[in-house]
Protein backbone atom coordinates (compact mmCIF):
# COMPACT_ATOMS: atom_id res chain seq x y z
CA UNK A 1 0.00 0.00 0.00
CA UNK A 2 1.01 3.45 -0.79
CA UNK A 3 2.63 5.64 2.03
CA UNK A 4 0.06 8.27 1.67
CA UNK A 5 -2.88 5.93 2.31
CA UNK A 6 -1.26 4.37 5.08
CA UNK A 7 -1.25 8.00 6.71
CA UNK A 8 -4.99 8.54 5.66
CA UNK A 9 -5.90 5.19 7.56
CA UNK A 10 -3.66 5.43 10.54
CA UNK A 11 -1.12 6.80 12.63
CA UNK A 12 1.85 5.37 10.59
CA UNK A 13 5.17 3.83 12.31
CA UNK A 14 8.13 3.06 10.55
CA UNK A 15 11.61 1.76 10.53
CA UNK A 16 14.69 2.12 8.33
CA UNK A 17 17.60 -0.10 7.81
CA UNK A 18 20.97 0.20 6.25
CA UNK A 19 22.60 -2.50 3.83
CA UNK A 20 25.10 -4.81 5.42
CA UNK A 21 28.55 -3.96 4.19
CA UNK A 22 29.74 -4.99 1.06
CA UNK A 23 31.06 -8.91 1.49
CA UNK A 24 28.92 -8.64 4.55
CA UNK A 25 25.28 -11.09 4.82
CA UNK A 26 22.00 -9.86 5.46
CA UNK A 27 21.48 -11.58 8.99
CA UNK A 28 22.37 -8.71 10.94
CA UNK A 29 19.55 -6.96 9.34
CA UNK A 30 16.88 -9.88 9.62
CA UNK A 31 18.00 -9.93 13.66
CA UNK A 32 17.04 -6.09 14.29
CA UNK A 33 14.04 -6.18 12.29
CA UNK A 34 12.70 -9.81 14.25
CA UNK A 35 13.41 -7.04 17.65
CA UNK A 36 10.80 -4.75 16.07
CA UNK A 37 7.83 -6.63 13.92
CA UNK A 38 5.59 -7.33 16.96
CA UNK A 39 5.36 -3.13 16.72
CA UNK A 40 3.54 -3.78 13.43
CA UNK A 41 5.84 -1.35 11.41
CA UNK A 42 3.71 0.37 8.27
CA UNK A 43 6.38 0.31 6.11
CA UNK A 44 10.50 -0.10 6.59
CA UNK A 45 12.92 1.99 4.15
CA UNK A 46 15.95 0.97 2.91
CA UNK A 47 18.69 3.37 2.27
CA UNK A 48 21.08 3.70 -0.37
CA UNK A 49 24.51 5.10 -0.38
CA UNK A 50 26.20 7.55 -2.79
CA UNK A 51 29.66 5.90 -4.57
CA UNK A 52 32.50 7.36 -2.85
CA UNK A 53 35.62 7.45 -5.26
CA UNK A 54 38.54 5.41 -4.36
CA UNK A 55 41.60 3.95 -5.87
CA UNK A 56 42.20 0.44 -6.50
CA UNK A 57 45.80 -1.31 -7.31
CA UNK A 58 45.56 -3.83 -10.28
CA UNK A 59 48.59 -5.19 -10.83
CA UNK A 60 50.95 -2.53 -12.16
CA UNK A 61 48.45 0.12 -12.42
CA UNK A 62 46.14 1.97 -10.11
CA UNK A 63 42.72 2.70 -11.25
CA UNK A 64 40.15 5.42 -10.09
CA UNK A 65 36.72 3.74 -9.42
CA UNK A 66 33.26 4.86 -7.90
CA UNK A 67 32.96 2.81 -5.01
CA UNK A 68 29.36 1.92 -2.41
CA UNK A 69 30.06 0.84 0.55
CA UNK A 70 26.85 -0.63 0.86
CA UNK A 71 25.05 -2.04 -1.99
CA UNK A 72 22.24 -4.34 -2.32
CA UNK A 73 19.29 -1.70 -1.57
CA UNK A 74 17.20 -3.39 -4.19
CA UNK A 75 18.16 -6.69 -3.02
CA UNK A 76 17.83 -5.65 0.66
CA UNK A 77 14.19 -4.24 0.02
CA UNK A 78 13.20 -7.57 -2.09
CA UNK A 79 14.08 -9.76 0.63
CA UNK A 80 12.42 -7.47 3.39
CA UNK A 81 8.98 -7.15 1.37
CA UNK A 82 9.43 -11.49 0.72
CA UNK A 83 10.26 -12.43 4.47
CA UNK A 84 8.16 -9.94 6.85
CA UNK A 85 5.32 -8.88 4.20
CA UNK A 86 5.93 -5.65 4.48
CA UNK A 87 5.58 -2.28 2.46
CA UNK A 88 9.60 -1.53 1.81
CA UNK A 89 10.30 1.92 1.00
CA UNK A 90 14.02 1.82 -1.58
CA UNK A 91 15.95 5.05 -1.21
CA UNK A 92 16.78 6.19 -4.84
CA UNK A 93 19.56 8.58 -4.84
CA UNK A 94 20.24 11.54 -8.01
CA UNK A 95 24.02 10.25 -7.16
CA UNK A 96 25.87 7.42 -8.38
CA UNK A 97 23.40 6.72 -11.55
CA UNK A 98 22.63 8.89 -14.76
CA UNK A 99 19.13 9.44 -15.49
CA UNK A 100 18.87 6.50 -17.61
CA UNK A 101 20.49 4.25 -15.64
CA UNK A 102 17.92 4.99 -12.68
CA UNK A 103 15.06 4.53 -15.07
CA UNK A 104 15.91 1.29 -15.36
CA UNK A 105 16.21 0.30 -11.89
CA UNK A 106 12.84 2.14 -11.18
CA UNK A 107 10.75 -0.36 -13.83
CA UNK A 108 13.05 -3.56 -11.54
CA UNK A 109 11.09 -1.96 -8.58
CA UNK A 110 8.03 -1.83 -10.64
CA UNK A 111 8.56 -5.48 -11.23
CA UNK A 112 9.32 -6.10 -8.10
CA UNK A 113 5.63 -4.79 -7.10
CA UNK A 114 7.55 -2.31 -4.93
CA UNK A 115 4.95 1.04 -5.13
CA UNK A 116 6.57 3.69 -2.37
CA UNK A 117 10.09 5.52 -3.10
CA UNK A 118 12.09 7.93 -1.38
CA UNK A 119 14.23 10.02 -3.49
CA UNK A 120 17.00 12.19 -1.93
CA UNK A 121 20.49 13.66 -3.59
CA UNK A 122 22.99 11.85 -2.04
CA UNK A 123 25.39 13.32 0.64
CA UNK A 124 29.37 12.50 -0.17
CA UNK A 125 32.58 14.39 0.16
CA UNK A 126 33.49 14.65 -3.07
CA UNK A 127 30.11 15.05 -4.95
CA UNK A 128 31.36 17.93 -6.87
CA UNK A 129 33.47 15.22 -8.76
CA UNK A 130 30.41 12.36 -9.02
CA UNK A 131 27.61 14.66 -9.72
CA UNK A 132 29.73 16.04 -12.74
CA UNK A 133 28.43 13.05 -14.99
CA UNK A 134 26.58 13.61 -17.94
CA UNK A 135 22.73 12.96 -17.82
CA UNK A 136 22.87 13.31 -13.73
CA UNK A 137 21.23 14.87 -11.04
CA UNK A 138 22.75 17.77 -9.17
CA UNK A 139 18.60 18.09 -7.39
CA UNK A 140 16.28 15.81 -5.62
CA UNK A 141 13.74 17.57 -6.96
CA UNK A 142 14.45 17.22 -10.58
CA UNK A 143 14.62 12.96 -9.87
CA UNK A 144 10.92 13.70 -8.50
CA UNK A 145 9.88 15.24 -11.92
CA UNK A 146 11.37 12.27 -13.64
CA UNK A 147 9.51 9.94 -11.56
CA UNK A 148 6.27 11.28 -11.70
CA UNK A 149 6.51 11.86 -15.71
CA UNK A 150 7.00 7.60 -15.14
CA UNK A 151 3.54 8.11 -13.14
CA UNK A 152 1.76 9.50 -16.07
CA UNK A 153 3.55 6.87 -18.75
CA UNK A 154 6.48 9.37 -19.80
CA UNK A 155 9.32 7.44 -20.14
CA UNK A 156 12.72 9.00 -21.46
CA UNK A 157 13.16 6.05 -23.84
CA UNK A 158 10.38 6.31 -26.67
CA UNK A 159 7.72 3.36 -25.65
CA UNK A 160 4.98 2.61 -27.61
CA UNK A 161 1.84 2.16 -25.45
CA UNK A 162 3.44 2.89 -22.20
CA UNK A 163 2.27 1.12 -18.91
CA UNK A 164 2.41 3.95 -16.43
CA UNK A 165 4.58 3.43 -12.73
CA UNK A 166 2.60 4.12 -9.89
CA UNK A 167 4.95 5.33 -7.24
CA UNK A 168 4.53 6.96 -4.23
CA UNK A 169 7.26 9.82 -3.63
CA UNK A 170 8.68 10.33 -0.37
CA UNK A 171 11.13 13.52 0.38
CA UNK A 172 13.52 14.48 2.92
CA UNK A 173 13.08 17.65 5.11
CA UNK A 174 15.69 18.87 7.38
CA UNK A 175 13.71 20.88 10.43
CA UNK A 176 17.22 22.33 11.11
CA UNK A 177 17.65 23.50 7.69
CA UNK A 178 20.64 21.66 5.24
CA UNK A 179 23.52 22.63 5.72
CA UNK A 180 24.08 23.84 2.50
CA UNK A 181 20.94 26.40 2.81
CA UNK A 182 21.56 29.79 4.05
CA UNK A 183 18.52 30.07 6.57
CA UNK A 184 15.49 27.63 7.06
CA UNK A 185 13.21 29.65 5.37
CA UNK A 186 15.27 29.19 2.08
CA UNK A 187 15.42 25.56 2.38
CA UNK A 188 11.90 25.28 2.47
CA UNK A 189 11.73 27.05 -0.71
CA UNK A 190 13.69 23.83 -1.85
CA UNK A 191 11.14 21.47 0.03
CA UNK A 192 8.80 23.10 -1.68
CA UNK A 193 10.21 22.74 -5.55
CA UNK A 194 10.32 18.97 -4.61
CA UNK A 195 6.87 18.93 -3.45
CA UNK A 196 5.88 20.91 -6.76
CA UNK A 197 7.42 18.14 -8.49
CA UNK A 198 5.26 15.66 -7.72
CA UNK A 199 6.47 14.28 -4.23
CA UNK A 200 3.75 12.96 -1.82
CA UNK A 201 5.20 12.92 1.17
CA UNK A 202 7.91 14.54 3.44
CA UNK A 203 9.84 12.00 6.12
CA UNK A 204 12.10 14.75 8.57
CA UNK A 205 16.18 14.45 9.29
CA UNK A 206 16.43 13.64 13.34
CA UNK A 207 16.08 16.02 15.88
CA UNK A 208 15.98 16.31 19.52
CA UNK A 209 13.60 19.09 20.17
CA UNK A 210 9.62 18.79 19.52
CA UNK A 211 9.72 22.89 18.80
CA UNK A 212 12.00 22.89 16.54
CA UNK A 213 9.94 20.32 14.61
CA UNK A 214 6.95 22.26 15.40
CA UNK A 215 8.56 25.30 14.35
CA UNK A 216 9.26 23.94 11.03
CA UNK A 217 5.62 22.33 10.18
CA UNK A 218 4.54 25.50 10.97
CA UNK A 219 6.58 27.58 8.18
CA UNK A 220 6.47 24.52 5.99
CA UNK A 221 2.79 25.18 6.28
CA UNK A 222 2.68 28.75 5.38
CA UNK A 223 4.30 28.60 2.11
CA UNK A 224 2.11 26.26 0.97
CA UNK A 225 3.43 22.69 1.79
CA UNK A 226 0.69 20.65 2.69
CA UNK A 227 1.79 17.10 2.25
CA UNK A 228 1.99 14.63 5.35
CA UNK A 229 5.15 15.48 7.23
CA UNK A 230 6.62 12.48 9.44
CA UNK A 231 9.03 13.36 12.09
CA UNK A 232 12.27 11.09 11.78
CA UNK A 233 13.72 9.92 14.94
CA UNK A 234 17.33 8.45 15.96
CA UNK A 235 17.02 6.52 19.50
CA UNK A 236 20.24 7.55 21.12
CA UNK A 237 21.31 5.31 24.28
CA UNK A 238 25.22 6.30 24.29
CA UNK A 239 27.27 9.06 24.95
CA UNK A 240 30.17 8.23 22.82
CA UNK A 241 27.10 8.14 19.92
CA UNK A 242 25.69 10.83 20.81
CA UNK A 243 28.72 13.07 20.66
CA UNK A 244 29.07 12.24 16.74
CA UNK A 245 26.05 13.10 15.75
CA UNK A 246 26.13 17.21 15.36
CA UNK A 247 29.15 16.90 12.99
CA UNK A 248 27.25 13.85 10.87
CA UNK A 249 24.33 14.96 10.48
CA UNK A 250 24.38 18.57 11.25
CA UNK A 251 21.80 18.70 14.24
CA UNK A 252 21.54 19.95 17.48
CA UNK A 253 21.75 18.51 20.81
CA UNK A 254 19.74 19.81 23.52
CA UNK A 255 21.32 20.57 26.67
CA UNK A 256 18.92 19.27 28.99
CA UNK A 257 19.67 15.72 26.50
CA UNK A 258 23.28 16.25 27.23
CA UNK A 259 24.00 16.56 30.35
CA UNK A 260 21.15 13.76 31.31
CA UNK A 261 24.04 11.19 28.83
CA UNK A 262 26.55 13.14 30.71
CA UNK A 263 25.70 12.66 34.03
CA UNK A 264 25.19 8.68 33.33
CA UNK A 265 27.51 6.61 35.36
CA UNK A 266 27.53 3.46 33.45
CA UNK A 267 26.39 2.10 30.20
CA UNK A 268 23.21 1.00 31.23
CA UNK A 269 21.71 4.24 32.87
CA UNK A 270 22.95 5.57 29.66
CA UNK A 271 20.54 3.55 28.03
CA UNK A 272 17.77 4.08 30.18
CA UNK A 273 18.40 7.92 29.93
CA UNK A 274 18.27 7.80 26.52
CA UNK A 275 15.67 5.66 25.80
CA UNK A 276 13.80 7.83 28.74
CA UNK A 277 14.54 11.49 26.70
CA UNK A 278 13.65 9.95 23.17
CA UNK A 279 10.20 8.60 24.62
CA UNK A 280 8.99 12.15 25.94
CA UNK A 281 9.62 13.24 22.61
CA UNK A 282 7.69 11.10 20.88
CA UNK A 283 5.07 11.33 23.26
CA UNK A 284 5.08 14.97 22.58
CA UNK A 285 5.13 14.66 19.06
CA UNK A 286 2.17 12.16 19.23
CA UNK A 287 -0.08 14.18 21.24
CA UNK A 288 0.58 17.00 18.98
CA UNK A 289 -0.48 14.91 16.27
CA UNK A 290 2.02 13.90 14.05
CA UNK A 291 0.99 11.51 10.94
CA UNK A 292 3.05 9.05 12.42
CA UNK A 293 6.88 8.23 13.94
CA UNK A 294 9.80 7.47 11.59
CA UNK A 295 12.66 5.83 13.10
CA UNK A 296 16.16 5.75 11.65
CA UNK A 297 17.54 2.49 13.40
CA UNK A 298 21.14 2.05 11.91
CA UNK A 299 20.68 -1.16 12.19
CA UNK A 300 20.74 -1.52 15.93
CA UNK A 301 17.27 -3.32 16.97
CA UNK A 302 17.58 -3.49 20.39
CA UNK A 303 18.15 0.66 21.01
CA UNK A 304 14.45 0.94 18.67
CA UNK A 305 12.60 -1.85 20.80
CA UNK A 306 13.29 -0.18 24.08
CA UNK A 307 11.70 2.99 22.58
CA UNK A 308 8.77 1.48 21.52
CA UNK A 309 8.20 -0.44 24.48
CA UNK A 310 8.13 2.33 26.51
CA UNK A 311 6.06 4.55 23.99
CA UNK A 312 3.60 1.73 23.19
CA UNK A 313 3.14 -0.40 26.05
Amino acid sequence: MKVIDLVKKQRILSIEVIPPDRGKDIDEIFSAIDEIMEFSPSFINVTRHAPEIDYLEFGDRIIKVPKIKRPGTVGVSAAIKNRYNVDVVPHVLCLGMNKFEIEDMLIDLKYLEIENLFVIRGELENRKEMASEKDGYNHADELVAQISKMNKGIYLYPVENPKSTNFCIGVAGYPEKHYEALNLEEDLKYLKKKIDAGADYVITQMFFDFEIYKNFVEKAREIGINVPIIPGIKPIVQFKSMVKIPSTFFVTIPKEFASAMQEAKTPQEEFKTGTRYMSKLVDKLLNYGVPGIHIFTMGKGKSTKALLEAVYK
